[in-house]
């Protein structure tokens, strides 16, 4: 009876999993958690602490990130919400990146005290899909919605935020940060 219960189980687990057996983690879009997304300056997903008045840097942690949305980017119940006035002011980019491939952007200045998942007064830090433990993302699996990677950078305290995605990982390193142009706007890359 046991053996049988067992077997039961071991087929159910294959049955039911997307990939087979083995597959403990779901994946990034079988989590709509887990998704960011750039279609403009109103309609986007960003990742954000899970845990209200969280700073980024204590956030990253398996479960302690959640995508949240402006009213017209959630398109599901288990993203967040983010206020209508997330953005103090905001550009919208769009194009082809250093190989011909196409890329979104959003970098603005962001009112950190008007999200509670957001601590004002915190330097912040990095979130995208191709950094993290073994190059898999923080959130591991993350990903963005019509791009192969994305790299966002929230740093309340400054207060500006920027989310690129890109289909090219040369568009979207994960180790070069905020550059500076010469009209004094901040952007990446």
């Amino acid at each position: 009876m046991l053996r049988t219960l067992l077997l039961v189980s071991l087929l159910s687990e294959v049955i039911s999993s997307p990939s087979g057996f083995g597959t403990s983690q779901p994946r990034a879009s079988d989590r709509e958690d887990n998704v960011v997304s750039i279609f403009d300056e109103k309609n986007f997903c960003m990742i954000m602490p899970r845990s209200a008045h969280t700073n980024i840097g204590d956030s990253e942690h398996p479960g302690g990130m959640k995508a949240y949305c402006s009213s017209e980017g959630r398109h599901s119940s288990q993203q967040g919400l983010l206020p209508d006035d997330f953005w103090r002011n905001v550009a919208f980019r769009h194009g082809t990146g250093k190989n011909g491939k196409k890329y979104a952007q959003l970098t603005g200045c962001i009112r950190a005290d008007q999200f509670s998942q957001l601590n004002a007064d915190d330097f912040g830090g990095q979130y995208d899909s191709s950094g993290g433990s073994g190059g898999h993302g923080n959130p591991e699996g993350s990903m963005c919605l019509g791009y192969n990677h994305y790299i966002e950078l929230v740093e309340p305290a400054s207060p500006r935020a920027c989310i690129r995605c890109c289909d090219d990982p040369a568009d979207c390193p994960t180790s070069k940060g905020w550059d500076v142009n010469k009209r004094g706007t901040s952007f990446i890359w």
